[in-house]
C-alpha cells in the first residue's frame, strides 16, 4: 500500500463514486478499482459498500479515512520539510569541529557562508578529531573542520595554518627568548591535550622529533584551560598560537619547521553531499574566502 492509494482513498470516499473519482485523479477507473481492492486485500477488511449511486463508506472504512488523512497531511508535512532541509540556500548542515578553533576560524567561516547563504542553516557540534572522523564516517554530521588532514576516504580543503608556539609561565625562565629548540624542554614538566586530540599528535610528533620526553604532569581537553595551568606555574605547554598569553603566558617561537598545524574543511567522499553541505562547502572552497586568518 501506497501513500498514493491512501490519498485515492481519501478521494473515492468524498466523491462517493468511482468513475468521477478517477476522472479528477487523472486516473481510469479500473485502475482505481484495482487500488482499492487491493488495499481491502491488504487490511483484510471491506472498505467501500457499492450502492445504485456509487460507494458508501463502511465502518471499517470510516475508520480508515480517517487514519488516510493523518496520514497523508503528516506525509506532505514530511515532504515539505525536506524540501526546506536540502534547499542548498536554506537547508541545514550539521558541522563539527574541534574546541580548539571555536572562538577563531568557526566563527569566521560561518561568516563568511552566512555572507553568500544567509538562509542556510548550520548545526554545530564540538568534539575532538577522532571523534569528528567517527561522526563523518557514520554520516552523524555533513562537514568537519579539524585538525590534521584525516585519513580515509574525505575531501579536504585547508582553511588556515596556526604556529605551535612554547608557552611558559611569567616567570619562567625562557620567559625572554624569542625562540626555543625543544631539546631545552629536557627536565621540564608538560601540560598538555590527551593522545586523542588531534594537534597533540602533532605535538609528540615534535618532541619526538627533538628527542626529548617532559613528564607529563596535567591532561586537558580544554586548550584555555591547559594555558591557566602553564600561567599557574604547573607547567609548560606547546599550544597554538592563538591561546598564548590569554592569562598572561609567554609565547616562544619552536625552531622547527614542523611547529604549525593545518585547519581544513573535511568531507565523506564515500557518499553524495546534501545540496546545503555542498553549498557550504563550495562558499569556504571559494578563493575569496582562501584566507580566513
Amino acid at each position: 500500500m501506497q501513500v498514493r492509494d491512501l490519498a485515492w482513498f481519501i478521494a473515492v470516499a468524498e466523491q462517493g463514486h468511482v468513475t468521477e473519482s478517477a476522472a479528477a485523479l487523472g486516473t481510469s477507473q479500473p485502475t482505481l478499482s484495482r487500488a482499492m481492492a487491493k488495499m481491502e486485500d491488504e487490511l483484510g477488511v471491506g472498505l467501500l459498500r457499492r450502492t445504485p449511486r456509487g460507494v458508501q463508506l463502511t465502518p471499517a472504512g470510516e475508520l480508515v479515512v480517517a487514519a488516510a488523512r493523518e496520514i497523508t497531511t503528516r506525509f506532505d508535512l514530511l515532504r515539505a520539510e525536506l524540501d526546506t532541509m536540502l534547499d542548498p540556500e536554506s537547508g541545514t548542515i550539521r558541522l563539527a569541529f574541534l574546541d580548539s578553533i571555536a572562538t577563531s576560524i568557526v566563527p569566521r567561516a560561518l561568516a563568511a557562508v552566512h555572507r553568500d547563504a544567509p538562509g542556510l542553516r548550520v548545526v554545530l557540534r564540538q568534539e575532538p578529531a577522532h571523534a569528528i572522523v567517527e561522526d563523518l564516517a557514520s554520516g552523524v554530521v555533513d562537514l568537519g573542520i579539524t585538525s590534521p588532514r584525516p585519513r580515509g576516504r574525505v575531501g579536504w580543503h585547508p582553511l588556515q595554518q596556526e604556529r605551535l608556539v612554547l608557552v611558559v609561565p611569567p616567570g619562567h625562565r625562557l620567559r625572554n627568548r624569542r625562540r626555543v629548540r625543544l631539546t631545552e624542554l629536557a627536565g621540564e614538566d608538560l601540560v598538555t591535550a590527551p593522545p586523542s586530540f588531534g594537534y597533540q599528535a602533532l605535538v609528540d610528533g615534535l618532541l619526538r622529533e627533538s628527542g626529548v620526553s617532559p613528564a607529563v604532569a596535567f591532561e586537558s581537553q580544554d586548550v584555555g584551560a591547559i594555558e591557566g595551568l602553564v600561567s599557574a606555574g604547573l607547567g609548560v605547554a606547546i599550544l597554538p598560537e592563538p591561546f598564548a598569553g590569554l592569562t598572561g603566558t609567554k609565547a616562544i617561537a619552536i625552531a622547527s619547521d614542523g611547529a604549525q598545524r593545518t585547519i581544513g574543511l573535511v568531507w565523506p567522499t564515500d557518499r553524495p553531499l546534501t545540496s546545503p553541505a555542498g553549498r557550504f562547502r563550495d562558499i569556504l572552497r571559494a578563493p575569496v574566502d582562501r584566507d580566513l586568518n
